[in-house]
């Protein structure tokens, strides 16, 4: 059976065939999205403070694909040179990204739960 399922405001196209979801195509679909099947399993939704296009100051960027177990920081708050920003976890490790100077944070552009690709901006600093 094939599905059309929205992750994330993209539509992908997905095909289950006992109980395996196969990707079949990666690309906007017209049609309205169908009923996922229990067997489909969905990413957690990622709420994002602002648009990538919007972002103000410094961006520090996920070096790797991976999920945000923890946001240690809050808008507003000054930040030191090495300091703990976000907790990013890939292939079941926990990586710390730090800050790479002393800042104010401006935007958290990411939430706990979220899932990441390389590059997605994180957290902007002032």
């Amino acid at each position: 059976m094939k599905y059309n399922v929205t992750l994330n405001s993209k539509v992908y196209e997905v095909e289950v065939e006992r109980g395996e979801a196969i990707l079949v195509n990666v690309a906007a679909v017209s049609a309205a999205p169908a009923p996922v099947a229990a067997a489909a399993v969905a990413a957690p939704a990622s709420p994002v403070a602002a648009a990538a296009s919007n972002v103000a100051g410094d961006v520090i960027k996920a070096p790797m694909p991976g999920t945000i177990l923890a946001v240690k920081v809050n808008v507003g708050d000054n930040v030191k040179s090495g300091q703990s920003l976000v907790v990013l976890e890939a292939m079941k490790m926990e990586n710390d990204i730090l800050a790479p100077r002393d800042g104010r944070v401006a935007q958290i552009l990411v939430a706990k739960g979220s899932t990441v690709e390389t590059g997605a901006p994180l957290v902007a600093l002032a």
